[in-house]
Order: C-alpha cells, then structure tokens, then sequence
C-alpha cells in the first residue's frame, strides 16, 4: 500500500510531464483528470478491452485489474466509456512497437488524460491499476506479451 506521501511523490513526478506541473494539480483537483503530453516522461500503449479480456481470461473488472497488476508491475489505466486500458510505458520509439494496428503506443506530440490518484473505479476514467512509486511505468516487453497471447487466443487476427 502506497502512502499517502509516497502517493503525492508519484503524482508530482507525473505532474512534471507537463511545462507547468501545477496546471495538471489544478485539472486534478477541479475535474479529477488532467490532460498530460506523452514522450517526456511516458509512453502510453492503448489496449483495447476486448484484448484485454482475452488475454487475461475474463472481463471481470477486479479480477482484470488484479491480473494486469500482476503482469505489467506498473500503472494502468481504465476508460471504461471508450472500451479501453492505457499501460503506461517508458518513451521509446514508437515506430518500434510490434502492434502499432491492435494496440498503439502512443508517444512525443500526443496527450492522454490522466485520473487523480484517487479515481480508482468503477465508472468513467479511472486507475486499474495505481503507480506505486516516482517513475513506476509496465515494462513495454510485459505489454507486448499480453498482445501476443491475445492474439493468439484469437487466431493472429487484429482488430
């Protein structure tokens, strides 16, 4: 469990993505969302909920957060109206993602809406999955084998 400390350590290591951290405290604390620009600090790799769920098993919202938990050791986000989780991952290239089609990293020129540390579900935009530490991502390999296995539950097709 993650201190309360510790926790505001994280959120201003995420905050510092942005040219001025205080505008994603501020969005947090009025919306419960912040808008942070991706391939500063993070990547993000957006895996839709049906690959998800193949890969891991079930669709079971807590069971999926346990198991993503499990396998990425890294924050994870759920936008439960769009049908989607984003991992967080280090900035690295994008064109050198192996699933640009059925999971695309997203890098450098893109935004990703961020919940406040508290936002942990149910509904809406929420964590899965909490980062634990400053600079806590999902290793990219751990996200990448999780597409595999999906794929290959489905036969190799994507989308």
């Amino acid at each position: 469990m993650t201190s309360p400390r510790e926790q505001s350590a994280v959120f201003d290591w995420l905050a510092r993505s942005q040219a001025a951290p205080h505008q994603a405290h501020r969005e947090w604390a009025e919306r419960g969302i912040a808008l942070l620009p991706l391939g500063k600090r993070f990547n993000t790799v957006t895996l839709p909920a049906r690959l998800v769920h193949s890969g891991v098993g079930t669709d079971d919202l807590d069971a999926v957060a346990t198991t993503l938990a499990e396998l990425f050791c890294g924050p994870v986000i759920h936008n439960r109206p769009q049908h989607q989780y984003s991992a967080l991952v280090a900035p690295c290239p994008t064109p050198r993602w192996p699933y640009p089609e059925e999971a695309p990293m997203l890098g450098a020129g893109d935004f990703l809406s961020v919940p406040a540390c508290d936002l942990t579900g149910p509904t809406g935009l929420y964590w899965a999955v909490r980062p634990c530490i400053v600079g806590d991502l999902c290793p990219v390999q751990s996200v990448a084998a999780l597409v595999s296995i999906a794929r290959s539950k489905s036969g190799g097709r994507g989308r």
